[in-house]
């Protein structure tokens, strides 16, 4: 019996270091931050995708910048933050990938989109671009030719169609496409060129046409990790993820032409 207790006891003590190591907890990974800049268009698809990647990732936190793709693009040379940058044009990421500023091998293009003409939900109706020259349509809401991709697409439908010098005193330059959205559902203006995708998302604005074919360059959107990002791995994960099955379905959801 004694030596069948000192058994008992020795057995205790070689089994209580393997049970506390079954019991410990495993670490919890450490929390990542994932900073994005993406053009404004993307607005509302992005938001539920970081909505659904953090849900099933959350140690990752995402923060999105939205803006123009050319401001977006001069705050990253400026040095501004930025893990991931989704650009609404290839012109915007090209100059970025130039100055060694992206990491060139995550840089891929995955969406497409269009250029609509809109008009107010109660304002004078139009059926294609010509019609701007109509004396009733007095302000043409239109992206910043300079730094807005939406508007540098506006520039090469109107120079397509020989309407660059007729419609020049019309035009009223906004800093994104949805400023030009949000003039032409306020009746600020009477017509604006904004994406599909943003004229999808609102009650208060009516497509008139769509651009014709071969006005203008492809709307292509381009992503990629740019080459300062401290979390690299984290942002290539979440642009792995923007390429997943699930969230095609969103960006289709929203109107975007998957590539």
């Amino acid at each position: 019996m004694k030596r069948l207790l000192i058994v008992l006891v020795v057995l205790g003590l070689l089994m209580s270091p393997l049970f506390a190591q079954g019991t410990k907890e495993e670490p919890k990974s450490a929390p990542v931050e994932i900073l994005v800049s993406a053009a404004a268009s993307l607005t509302d698809c992005m938001n539920e995708l970081k909505d659904v990647y953090m849900a099933g990732n959350p140690q990752v936190s995402i923060t999105c910048n939205y803006g123009s793709s050319g401001s977006l693009q001069q705050q990253i040379e400026q040095g501004a933050p930025a893990d991931i940058f989704f650009s609404a044009g290839v012109k915007q990421m090209d100059a970025l990938v130039a100055k060694g500023l992206m990491d060139q091998s995550t840089v891929k293009e995955i969406l497409e989109n269009k250029v609509v003409l809109i008009t107010p939900k109660n304002g004078k109706s139009l059926s294609r671009i010509e019609d701007l020259l109509n004396p009733s349509v007095e302000k043409i809401g239109v992206g910043e030719p300079k730094s807005v991709p939406v508007g540098q697409y506006t520039a090469q439908i109107f120079a397509s169609l020989g309407l660059t010098e007729k419609l020049a005193s019309k035009l009223v330059l906004a800093k994104d496409v949805r400023e030009v959205l949000s003039w032409v559902g306020t009746g600020n203006v009477q017509a604006g060129l904004v994406y599909e995708t943003d004229a999808k998302i609102s009650n208060d604005v009516v497509v008139s046409c769509v651009a014709p074919e071969g006005s203008h360059k492809k709307v292509i959107y381009p992503v990629g990790v740019t080459k300062d990002s401290k979390q690299a791995d984290a942002a290539k994960a979440f642009e792995d993820f923007l390429f997943s099955s699930s969230a095609k379905a969103i960006f289709a959801k929203y109107g975007f032409s998957v590539l």
